[in-house]
Formats: structure tokens, C-alpha cells, sequence
């Protein structure tokens, strides 16, 4: 389980090469759809992963998902390049579960399967894995398990997750390593059981 999220972690964070992104979204600024399509390509599960763990519901996720893509289209040329592309993208996503949470009026419970959909075109994860990452994520509050999913899917440094979070570094950073604690419970329980 947690070799899953390793890995996962170090997929994302190498598909996702800062150079890479700037210059896809200095084609989204001239207009070039093709950088829209590979940017969507390379970042959709980072944008989603984000989105669920605020929305807990997979068609709101999806919604803001688009609208995130839509919102950067038509932004573009005001991004500023400071080397941390996804991290705008990620701020447009935040901001628009958040104005979704605000308009829901609140939060639901994310179904189980719901889950599958973070690492379901990983060919590393078998269906197994992906129970078992349910069960185990069951157990994180929803700031831990947003951390997690911030680390393991989109890569993003422990840095990047507090700003993002508006938290202190101190504050992701332990929250993150008593995610892991309680997931390796959780795992050792499910072994006993």
C-alpha cells in the first residue's frame, strides 16, 4: 500500500516537469490547442485528485475538473512564470471546488469507489490495490487524506501542499507523516485480519 503511493508519488512528479508545463502554457496564451490537450493530458489526475479530495463527490470533481482546463484557456495569459506551473493550475482548481463547496453548502462523504478513479489508469494497480487503498484512506481525517493525495498523485513537495492548503509547513508535514502512520495500522490490521 504505501510502496503504492511511493510509486505513484514518483510517476506524477515525473510527468510533470515544471520546463515542460511553462512552455504548455505559454502555448495556451498564444492559443495552440494541441499545448490544452497535452497539459490536460499530463495534469488531469493531479487537477482531479484535488478537486476530490475537496468535493468528496466524482461528478463534482469531474465539473471542476473541465471548468479548471476552461478557466486556465481563458487565463493563460496571466499566469507569470515562476517555475511552478501546476501549482497555478492547482490554486484555479482549489478555488473552484471551494466556490462548489460554497454553493453546495457542504460536504459529502465520498463513496468508496469513488477512490478507484485516482489511480484507475495505472497499470501498476491492480484491483486489489485498489481496494485495499479505500479501506486504508477510510481511516485518514480529510486534510490528511487531501495531503496524501496532493504527495502521491500530483507530486507536489510538502512546500507546495501548504500553500496550497493555506497550513503551515510544520502542519503538512505531520499531518502527512501520521497519514502514513495510520495507514500502516490500518494495513497491518487488514494482514491480521
Amino acid at each position: 500500500m504505501l510502496t503504492l503511493i511511493a510509486t505513484m508519488a514518483a510517476q506524477a512528479g515525473a510527468s510533470l516537469d515544471p520546463e515542460e508545463l511553462e512552455g504548455l502554457l505559454a502555448g495556451l496564451a498564444a492559443g495552440n490547442r494541441d499545448s490544452l490537450a497535452a497539459l490536460y493530458h499530463r495534469t488531469r489526475a493531479a487537477v482531479y485528485g484535488l478537486a476530490l479530495s475537496y468535493l468528496k463527490n466524482g461528478h463534482d470533481a469531474e465539473d471542476v475538473t473541465q471548468d479548471t482546463f476552461v478557466r486556465a484557456w481563458d487565463k493563460a495569459e496571466q499566469y507569470r512564470p515562476q517555475g511552478k506551473p501546476l501549482g497555478w493550475l492547482l490554486a484555479i482548481a482549489r478555488n473552484l471546488a471551494l466556490m462548489k463547496l460554497r454553493d453546495r453548502g457542504k460536504s459529502q462523504d465520498l463513496p468508496e469507489d469513488q477512490w478507484e478513479n485516482l489511480a484507475i489508469e495505472n497499470p501498476m494497480v491492480t484491483l486489489e490495490d485498489r481496494q485495499l487503498l479505500t479501506a486504508a484512506m477510510a481511516v485518514l481525517t480529510d486534510q490528511e487524506r487531501q495531503v496524501v493525495i496532493l504527495h502521491a498523485v500530483t507530486g507536489l513537495r510538502h512546500k507546495e501542499i501548504a500553500a496550497l492548503l493555506e497550513i503551515p509547513l510544520a502542519t503538512a508535514l505531520s499531518k502527512y507523516h501520521r497519514a502514513l502512520k495510520k495507514l500502516k495500522s490500518a494495513m497491518k490490521g487488514e494482514v491480521a485480519q
